[in-house]
């Protein structure tokens, strides 16, 4: 991927920007919920301690060498952020680990279930030690029930959360295709610290999160879920189509490329009828005049349409859909998508620091209008230990002692 930097950085613009600067967030993280949470803060100007293993750090950095050496999920998740490689398992960690979490406005750990208890980070006993702390737990099924103790791969989670039995097509079903279940509760952990560092501000308490990924993605699916509970019948699996709206979906053109398209009203139904189909025949014929004769008659419909949009280039379709103002889409191969022309025209390309140089990454969905972006780099394993030590108050002969002993890297 090429260079797409944006304009140089405004230092001033940047730190009046960022609302959560000065706020400390100690990160017991692994994988991707947990540091998509982290990253989201330190986007908004957190200072970001990641605690990671000495040798491996977080196994997120071995899933792949696909950016330029690096993992791309780890690349994605934690940039902005200070790594400190440290032995949780050692005698003298709990003590360094008691000075982190005094420094600390936020907790969040999305350790195995148990592990955050094993190493003395008891959420009852952290809030009444900290009282201002607050504590972010990101589990897979949550704090108890009898799935506490499951693995929850993002696959297993999209399985049990019944997302898996709406999507595909009615043959065959599908997992979607990124880590929704973890991008979910990560995305559920940011906004809950949030509100819990604005509550901290009126009440001057921290608080207790518990975000499961299982919950999370229950979450998501409640309008299909009421749906099949007060309806009696659950969605089927329609790939691109929709149960309710004719025609919807996904329609090939003659270059081999996809065009989506959406026809909600009977206003629009005709308008297309004219301007893409050129016959305004199908309005009027009484399989497909209205929504429902349309769903109903669902095959015809799409040779009909689909006959249509495969005697035209994308281009022609697309065409004839804008004029007709008809609702549209490309649907983006991967490969195409970091050059989509959306993002070109709108700077979403920064280039980042990173151990092996820098490499281009997105710009964050949401920054404070007049503020530019943080695009930190991401860390090597262990290259802020020291500092972060030093910080805590340890001297030179300390962090040198604490490296001799195996307690940091």
């Amino acid at each position: 991927m090429t260079s797409r930097a944006m304009p140089p950085r405004t230092a001033e613009a940047g730190v009046r920007g960022r609302p959560l600067a000065g706020v400390v967030v100690l990160a017991l993280e692994q994988a991707v919920a947990g540091p998509f949470a982290t990253r989201q803060l330190a986007d908004l100007g957190a200072r970001v301690i990641k605690i990671e293993r000495p040798g491996t750090g977080d196994f997120a950095r071995g899933y792949d060498e696909t950016v330029q050496g690096m993992s791309s999920a780890f690349f994605w998740a934690n940039r902005s952020k200070e790594s400190i490689a440290l032995d949780l398992k050692h005698p003298d960690a709990p003590a360094v680990l008691e000075r982190l979490v005094s420094r600390a406005d936020v907790l969040v750990q999305n350790l195995a279930p148990g592990a955050a208890e094993r190493l003395g980070l008891d959420s009852d006993r952290l809030r009444a030690d900290h009282p201002r702390l607050v504590v972010c737990n990101i589990s897979g099924y949550g704090q108890d029930g009898p799935y506490r103790d499951r693995k929850a791969y993002d696959l297993l989670v999209q399985g049990e959360a019944g997302i898996i039995s709406l999507t595909g097509t009615p043959q065959e079903p599908a997992k979607v295709g990124t880590s929704i279940a973890d991008i979910a509760g990560g995305m559920y952990a940011y906004s809950g610290v949030l509100a819990a560092l604005l509550e901290r501000e009126r009440t001057g308490e921290g608080t207790v999160l518990d975000v499961s990924l299982f919950d999370s993605l229950v979450e998501w699916m409640s309008y299909p879920l009421y749906y099949t509970e007060y309806g009696g019948t659950a969605p089927a699996r329609m790939g691109t189509s929709h149960p309710t709206i004719a025609p919807y979906g996904a329609f090939r053109t003659k270059d081999g490329h996809e065009v989506l398209l959406a026809v909600q009203s009977e206003r629009e139904w005709r308008r297309f009828c004219g301007v893409v189909l050129g016959d305004e025949g199908p309005a009027e014929d009484p399989r497909f005049c209205t929504m429902s004769a349309r769903v109903a008659n669902r095959p015809e419909l799409q040779r009909l349409v689909g006959d249509r949009l495969a005697a035209l280039t994308v281009e022609e379709a697309v065409a004839l859909l804008d004029r007709a103002e008809i609702a549209s889409a490309h649907v983006t191969e991967v490969t195409d998508l970091a050059d989509h022309p959306q993002l070109r025209a709108r700077g979403r390309w920064r280039d980042v620091d990173s151990p092996v140089g820098q490499v281009p990454a997105l710009v964050p969905p949401v920054v404070p209008r007049g503020a530019d972006p943080r695009m930190d780099p991401v860390p090597e394993l262990g290259a802020h230990t020291d500092s972060v030590l030093r910080w805590l108050g340890y001297t030179v002969e300390d962090t040198q002692r604490m490296r001799q002993q195996g307690l940091s890297a």
